[in-house]
């Protein structure tokens, strides 16, 4: 039965196959993978570590708060508007956002009545993006205006504000910034040249602001980024006993690769080449800039140097110091000198 699903290719090289990928709506993405060989019980080992990494190591962007100015709680009304403050909070908690910075930005509503209001009436900056601009927020039934200024903010999880913190207009709201929907994995053995392999299968629901394909790849750098400080960790520990001993017999029981400068130095570059420069947090304009030149890796960012960058349109000094310190701050790095 698996062998209709999926050719299973002679390989020794777990690989991944997209076998199913749909557009259920503009906020539900559908993507169905296929990732094998692995040795029994290795698929269940990933496919719970991947399942955790995607539902909570995955950045989106949701509003945070909502400033409405001489409203003093949540459940008021206003004359010539439809619904109370506390649904219109509803209505902007339900709007899906894709956000390319890091930073938290500000989107704005600015309207005149009678006019049905959707999320098409909302003012985004340049690095912010609606997904489905059809979200109802409010209806204004009389000719009134109403003007909201909205903060919107990328983290991960969700967070749970409390409305008691209300001061001058400015209503927190309940944000659910995790992309992923739902995941499910299930695994399923076969036999391969007498011995039991097994394949997993990952289905991934996106709200729409990436797809299963981009929170697949995601989720695998943010567990890759969790394991390299300890893999970093383990070998100078391992190294730094081997020097204060001085002894040749611990050194042979080791594997070279162990002992290796050069080695480590190779395993570095290897990870690098798979961080992609989303995870040093830069500000939009900066992060604009780097993608413009096709630099999308740690190790791409790592062959430039400071008047490298310099030479970068529209990249100036405050962007290559901000570039330096994300490097120190997440990997004790430095660009090439020249």
């Amino acid at each position: 039965m698996i062998k209709d699903e999926i050719e299973i290719p002679n390989q020794k090289i777990v690989q991944w196959r997209c076998i199913e990928s749909k557009m259920e709506s503009k906020r539900l993405l559908y993507g169905r993978f296929a990732i094998s060989p692995f040795r029994k019980g290795q698929a269940n080992t990933v496919g719970t570590a991947m399942r955790r990494a995607l539902l909570n190591e995955i950045k989106g962007a949701s509003i945070t708060a909502a400033q409405i100015k001489k409203v003093k709680h949540e459940y008021c009304t206003i004359a010539g508007i439809q619904e109370s403050i506390h649904d219109i909070l509803i209505n902007l908690k339900e709007i899906v956002l894709k956000s390319d910075s890091f930073e938290p930005q500000k989107a704005y509503i600015s309207t005149q009545g009678p006019k049905k209001i959707t999320a098409r009436d909302i003012q985004v900056p340049p690095s912010v993006r609606i997904i489905d601009t059809t979200q109802y927020i409010a209806t204004l039934t009389g000719t009134i205006s109403l003007d909201i200024v909205l903060n919107i903010e990328k983290d991960c999880g969700y967070r749970i504000e409390n409305l008691q913190k209300y001061q001058d207009g400015v209503f927190p709201i309940d944000a659910v910034f995790m992309p992923i929907r739902n995941v499910n994995y299930s695994v399923h053995s076969f036999e391969s040249k007498e011995k039991i392999k097994e394949i997993l299968f990952l289905e991934i629901w996106t709200d729409g602001s990436l797809t299963p394909k981009e929170a697949l790849y995601e989720a695998s750098r943010n567990l890759i980024d969790l394991f390299i400080p300890l893999i970093n960790s383990e070998r100078k520990e391992i190294l730094s006993d081997e020097i204060n001993k001085k002894d040749e017999s611990i050194l042979c029981s080791f594997p070279t690769g162990l002992r290796s400068i050069d080695m480590e130095k190779m395993t570095k570059d290897m990870a690098f080449k798979h961080i992609f420069i989303d995870q040093l947090e830069l500000p939009a304009r900066a992060y604009n800039c780097l993608k413009r030149v096709n630099i999308h890796t740690i190790a791409d960012l790592l062959k430039y140097s400071k008047d490298d960058l310099i030479k970068i349109k529209n990249f100036g000094k405050k962007s290559v110091e901000q570039v330096l310190e994300a490097l120190k701050k997440r990997f004790s790095l430095d660009l090439l000198k020249k």
